[in-house]
């Protein structure tokens, strides 16, 4: 019981900027067992977000509401995974080998197709989410669903690469290479629990079909990062969490209408 409260504290840590207890530290070997709990820090962040958008809405502003929610997100997770989306923008949209793509994400500076991919992401991200609170007529019970499940099954998605794929670079230069090691059946397994377990709340078995487009895209992604740079990074992972969150906001928008 100790490990696993020592490993859920290492995730907590690392993908968010919540306070920890001093005896947790950055241990390679606790980072790379703390992607099992990639998905239950969707939970937290989720409802961080969600926290911010009840108080905006209980003001009757649903467009202000979405805004705050995702700064609210952006916030608790220190940009971590826009930042890799910037990243991936960036080194695949300016690099036409490996090294130099490995290279231009290994930058800190955030180069034309970041910035404009994070605006177009930003856009996208709203006018989904608003969308949704004028479907569910700002249900708070639906748009709970909603932000928390678009942070866990999205970080569940993204887990499953360190299942599938290979980790791309060769040297320990990014924070994030201990995450490169291989998950066990029993660890995506309990990603697989954290991930999904939070569509209950929609009350219909319908919505466990948005896996499917989120596969589809993860596994689509995976081809593509495969065939530049012979697997994924730390940033891959990033712009998958971003891609497969809005991917998954469209699809049940989509699938709401036959609901």
């Amino acid at each position: 019981m100790r490990e696993q409260v020592r490993i859920f504290f290492t995730a907590l840590m690392f993908y968010t900027r919540i306070p920890c207890p001093k005896w947790v530290d950055h241990s390679p070997d606790y980072i790379n067992k703390a992607t099992r709990f990639f998905p239950l820090m969707g939970w937290i962040i989720g409802s961080f977000a969600f926290a911010f958008f009840s108080l905006c809405l209980w003001l009757n502003e649903p467009a202000l509401a979405v805004v705050f929610s995702m700064i609210a997100s952006v916030w608790i997770t220190g940009a971590f995974h826009e930042d890799g989306f910037a990243d991936v923008c960036d080194g695949f949209g300016g690099g036409w080998t490996k090294q130099k793509i490995l290279d231009i994400m290994k930058d800190s500076r955030v180069g034309a197709y970041g910035l404009i991919g994070l605006l177009l992401l930003f856009a996208l991200k709203f006018t989904l989410i608003f969308r949704l609170t004028q479907v569910f007529e700002n249900g708070l019970l639906l748009m709970a669903a909603t932000i928390i499940s678009g942070h866990s099954i999205s970080r569940f998605i993204t887990a499953t690469f360190i299942f599938t794929h290979e980790y791309s670079r060769d040297d320990a230069t990014s924070k994030v290479k201990p995450v490169g090691k291989k998950m066990s059946w029993s660890e995506l397994l309990t990603a697989a629990f954290f991930g999904l377990l939070p569509l209950l709340l929609f009350q219909t078995p319908i919505v466990f079909l948005c896996v499917i487009p989120l596969y589809v895209v993860k596994w689509r992604l995976g081809r593509y990062f495969q065939k530049w740079i012979d697997g994924y990074t730390g940033d891959c992972l990033g712009a998958t969490q971003q891609i497969t969150e809005v991917v998954f906001y469209l699809t049940l928008l989509i699938l709401w209408k036959f609901i």
